[in-house]
Formats: structure tokens, C-alpha cells, sequence
């Protein structure tokens, strides 16, 4: 499934669990090399990741000089955020071509989140979904134009409260344009015990005919965040990728790589494996208990042939090749056909 088939055809109603779409979120980690970005294309897609995506911005146009970090500093010691924006955004529409044809030697979708309106015009060209980040989920006039091209949205909603989450939507709505709405925490990295993925249910529960998502920026600890978000029903997973998570920097540390992507592939063929199908049925494989433990009507004490059928005539035994206990009315006030012994599996043919 594309993702933009899975925008626009949530499972909201589905009781089975589906495998995620995945995002492998490389940003910027290509720290201007197109080299650097063209492997981590290659990596996404060995790894089992459905998409990449980049971010394509100029420092100008998104952060004043006299922005302050809202990361790490520990981690990623540049204080500002224009600093930090200038340090990465070489790329631009030449580059993001080659990123776009290098994703379809690869059979891997193409994706990078916009900044401004000039990015978002060359981007779609390139793209089938445009990614809205959290930090714009107030931004009307940008929402706006990027509705205008007609193409589904990923809206993050990190650092927003609901009433925020539902003005981003009705601008959305007002352009008939089809929305996913993922889940986030505006932290880098988020602890575990702020990622508060129960949000998941709840928005699944507030927006029944949505696809909800989780856009993750906790460690990637055996991947289990993701893997819980799967549990929830999130639908479209997002998570930070990075070829070295040794490397210095802001989204490097907090990423997955390949080897994280594979852990998770591996987990979710053993979870999809595990929940089945959501509809209760009896399976194959339990043939033989259902005709084995269940029970069947067994004479409880030696039966004449004539003999009128009382309860106190009947207990009830494994297996389950004679008449149902759920039948028992149907054999209490009938005749015995011949006599019956002690323990005899009751059928009917044995009552008149």
C-alpha cells in the first residue's frame, strides 16, 4: 500500500492490526554530501523502510539570527537555531532531483517536509504527500498554499493541544485535501516517559476517520517505541535515520540505522504473525481440541431400553463425537430405543 493510499483509506475500523508504513526521517543527516544522502537512501531501503524523507529549507526563511536552541546543547552545541539551519541547508532543487531519481532506481518513496513556499513548489514536482512539520501546525498561510497544490497531508502535531490539532484541520478540510495526523513529541530526544503514545488511541477514538501516525524522536531502544505505536493502531510511522549514530550533531544520536530498521522489520513480521486476523473464528489447527476436550452427553447411569429421559439420567464427557451439552433439551423427555449402558457416548438415533 502507498502511502497516500494509506491516507486516504484509514483502518481505523479494521480490528486487525497492519503492518506500519515507515518513514526513515533522514533530515538533514546527510550534512550536505550528496553522497552521504544517497547512502542513506540505499540504507532506508535495505533496511525495510517504505519511504525517505529529507527536509528542505534556507536558514533566511526559517529562523531569525536571534533564534535560541530548543534541543541538547549537550548533544548538539549550537545555540541557534539559524546557526544550526545554516550549517546544513546546502541542498536545494538541483540536489533534491537527484535524491528524487536516486529514490526510484531504488524503488524507495521520495519525501522531504518543506520549509517555504519556494521548497514546497519544486518539492512537488517530486512528491505524491507533503509532510507539514509540528513547528507549522499554527502557520495558516503556509497550510494554505500547501493545500493548494491538492496532494494528502502528514501533519505533525508535536507541542499542540487539541484545539490547535482541529484549526490546523479545518484548514485543511476547507481545501477538501486528505490529512493523516501523527502523533509527536516536540523533544529531542523525548524520554520514555513523555512519549505518551496512549495520545494514539485518543486520537483514533476524537478522529474515527483519519489515519492516525507517530512520528518518534525517543532513543531507539530495540525499537520497542515503534513498535507499541503498532499496538495502538498507528498506521504511518516516522522515526529520525542516520547512517552513523555515533556522529556528533543533533539527530544523529537519537536516530535509527539500517541495523535498527532490520530489528524492527523482524519484530513486526513476529507481531503481525502473533495478532492474526481480528475476527474470532476457529482455526485449523484446533480441530482436534474442539473434537477431543469438548464434551458430549453421556449416559450417567445404565439406561433401560423404554426408560424416559430425565436429567438425572445424563452427565456430560469428553470427546465431544456425541450430542452436544447444548442440546440436552432436545434429549431430556425422550425414549430410549434400546438399552444404554453406564458411560455410552449418547446420539441421537439412540431416542425415539
Amino acid at each position: 500500500m502507498t502511502l497516500v493510499e494509506r491516507i486516504i483509506n484509514p483502518a481505523a475500523l479494521s480490528s486487525d492490526i497492519q503492518r506500519p508504513y515507515l518513514i526513515a526521517e533522514a533530515g538533514v543527516n546527510h550534512e550536505g554530501d550528496l553522497d552521504i544522502a544517497y547512502r542513506l537512501i540505499d540504507e532506508a531501503k535495505q533496511g525495510g523502510a517504505d519511504a525517505i524523507k529529507f527536509q528542505t529549507y534556507r536558514a533566511e526563511s526559517i529562523a531569525s539570527k536571534n533564534s535560541p536552541a530548543y534541543w541538547d546543547t549537550t548533544k548538539e552545541p549550537t545555540v541557534s537555531q539559524y546557526l544550526l539551519f545554516k550549517k546544513y541547508d546546502q541542498f536545494w532543487i538541483d540536489e533534491f532531483e537527484k535524491l528524487k531519481m536516486r529514490c526510484d532506481e531504488v524503488e524507495i518513496e521520495f519525501i522531504s517536509t518543506p520549509f517555504d513556499t519556494t521548497s514546497a513548489s519544486f518539492l512537488n514536482n517530486m512528491m505524491s504527500v507533503f509532510k507539514i512539520s509540528s513547528s507549522d501546525i499554527t502557520n495558516k498561510p503556509f497550510i494554505e498554499n500547501i493545500c493548494a497544490y491538492g496532494k494528502p497531508i502528514l501533519l505533525s502535531t508535536g507541542a499542540s493541544n487539541r484545539e490547535e490539532v482541529d484549526e490546523a484541520l479545518s484548514w485543511i478540510d476547507a481545501n477538501g485535501v486528505p490529512v493523516a495526523i501523527m502523533h509527536c513529541i516536540l523533544n529531542y530526544p523525548t524520554k520514555n516517559e513523555n512519549a505518551n503514545l496512549n495520545v494514539i488511541r485518543g486520537l483514533k477514538a476524537d478522529y474515527p476517520t483519519r489515519t492516525i501516525g507517530y512520528s518518534d524522536h525517543t532513543l531507539p531502544q530495540n525499537m520497542k517505541m515503534l513498535e507499541a505505536a503498532t499496538l495502538l493502531g498507528a498506521e504511518i510511522l516516522e522515526k529520525h535515520f542516520t547512517y552513523d549514530k555515533s556522529l556528533p550533531g543533533n539527530d544523529h544520536y537519537h536516530a535509527m540505522d539500517k541495523n535498527d530498521l532490520l530489528v524492527f522489520g523482524k519484530r513486526m513480521n513476529e507481531l503481525v504473525l502473533l495478532l492474526g486476523k481480528g475476527e474470532k473464528v476457529s482455526l485449523s489447527c484446533e480441530e482436534l481440541a474442539r473434537r477431543n476436550a469438548r464434551r458430549s452427553l453421556v449416559a450417567a447411569k445404565d439406561i433401560e431400553k423404554g426408560t424416559v429421559i430425565e436429567l438425572a439420567h445424563l452427565t456430560w464427557k469428553r470427546p465431544a463425537s456425541g450430542i452436544s451439552p447444548k442440546d440436552i433439551d432436545k434429549v431430556i423427555g425422550r425414549i430410549a430405543k434400546r438399552r444404554l449402558a453406564r458411560d455410552d457416548i449418547l446420539t441421537l438415533d439412540m431416542f425415539a
